[in-house]
């Protein structure tokens, strides 16, 4: 006689019982109910407000479909990307230099310290007319403000992290006779990449703010140019448009650094599983 399964005594002796549905289970379904709510409150108060002040979605998606169609909101976005781009990698790369040099050494912290406080504590948005002084009002002006917004956090972080590695770890590096680069680069960077992607995750925000502030101070080209342009002449639906691409941008950037994240510290992860 054959033996029955674990599964064949639970269903015969009914200890399965079927959860009844509750909506709790499903964030899904409540967040999607949610934005429909949020979405037609919008488009019946929008509907009753002047356009001039006020818009709603049905006007913003004709507007968004106009700006496609012409090719003006894609040509306008890679322009700012572009200058976002070669701010934020700028800052990533002498941000995460730095900040281990001062992490590690006392001489590099002493020297840079006076200035990354003084630098870091002056609003960024002051230093831009100043540097479009400097650098006119091109490509190389917009660099340099991501560059501002992005470079402290990552630079503070990765110090952090470089101040913090475990003495053990270093110890079990010198019995093993590892040179200093073999030290900093096995043993002082991966210990330093959790603090090292919380500064990137912050940084990306702020890369976005200053690539806006740049082109709102210049409005030649970018996004923050045809935010400029449209406020002037009224067209709000198109105002619209622009500020819900940009938050799109945020939340894309901010989730692909967190997977970023979750991709190159997976020990990091594991070990919360297991806290």
């Amino acid at each position: 006689m054959a033996i029955p399964s674990d599964e064949q005594l639970i269903a015969e002796l009914g200890l399965r019982r079927q959860r009844p549905w509750s909506i709790y289970d499903h964030p899904n379904v409540i967040r999607g109910i949610s934005i429909i709510v949020f979405l037609s409150v919008w488009e019946i108060y929008g509907r009753r407000t002047d356009p001039i002040l006020f818009t709603y979605p049905t006007a913003v998606a004709v507007a968004f479909g106009q700006l496609v169609a012409s090719g003006e909101l894609i040509r306008q976005l890679l322009v700012s990307l572009s200058a976002m781009a070669a701010g934020f990698i700028l800052s990533l790369v002498l941000g995460v230099g730095l900040g281990l040099a001062m992490g590690r050494s006392r001489l590099a912290e002493a020297v840079l310290e006076p200035h990354i406080n003084a630098l870091y504590a002056t609003p960024q948005v002051a230093l831009t007319p100043l540097l479009m002084m400097w650098l006119g009002l091109g490509f190389s002006v917009k660099v340099s403000v991501v560059f501002l917004f992005a470079f402290f956090p990552i630079l503070i972080n990765t110090s952090s992290g470089a101040k913090n590695v475990s003495a053990s770890l270093m110890e079990v590096g010198r019995a093993y006779l590892a040179s200093r680069r073999q030290n900093l680069i096995k043993i002082v960077l991966p210990a330093a990449l959790p603090f090292i992607m919380a500064g990137i995750r912050i940084a990306v925000g702020r890369a976005l703010v200053g690539m806006i502030i740049a082109e709102l101070f210049t409005a030649i080209t970018g996004l923050g140019a045809m935010l400029s342009l449209y406020g002037n002449i009224f067209e709000t639906a198109k105002m619209f448009v622009v500020i819900i691409v940009l938050a799109m941008l945020g939340i894309g950037l901010i989730h692909a650094a967190q997977m970023l994240e979750r991709k190159m510290a997976q020990w990091k992860e594991t070990e919360r599983a297991v806290g």
